[in-house]
């Protein structure tokens, strides 16, 4: 029995959260309309189309990224791209933020830098990483 190609995306409670924020928001923003607060009502329109769009982006491209002994598939708003492994390279990047560390995978292929953080991958980038070094040794699947 073949195993499935691993992928990673946004966790579904985490996109799910997401729409919840956005539904409260456009409720909040319906009752300050109402109310005639006009800086209100902008303030959370804003906030709505921000956290709607971080959700729809979560919803749609999904999975975010995906590999196997072959190469990986990254999925963006722009569409889905098959690399191959000779055509990728792949780094784990550790840098400091707001005095925490942040992990990142950094995938570079075709003058493209492409940077997945926790939130995009679903997980630990240095799980992934290791999952996908581990699918660059694999040999290549017949047919």
């Amino acid at each position: 029995m073949d195993n499935p190609a691993p992928s990673w995306a946004p966790k579904p409670g985490l996109v799910g959260l997401g729409w919840a924020l956005t539904v409260a928001a456009a409720c909040a923003l319906a009752w300050f309309a109402l109310s005639g607060d006009r800086p209100g009502t902008l303030l959370l329109g804003v906030v709505t189309a921000a956290v709607g769009a971080l959700s729809l982006h979560g919803t749609v491209v999904r999975p975010r990224l995906a590999a196997d002994s072959v190469g990986v598939r990254v999925r963006t708003l722009g569409g889905a791209r098959s690399l191959p492994w000779s055509d990728v390279s792949v780094r784990l990047a550790t840098t400091k933020r707001y005095g925490r560390d942040a992990t990142t995978v950094e995938i570079d292929a075709e003058d493209r830098l492409t940077v997945f953080g926790w939130v995009e991958l679903g997980a630990d980038p240095r799980d992934v990483y290791d999952d996908l070094v581990r699918l660059r040794q694999a040999p290549h699947n017949a047919g």
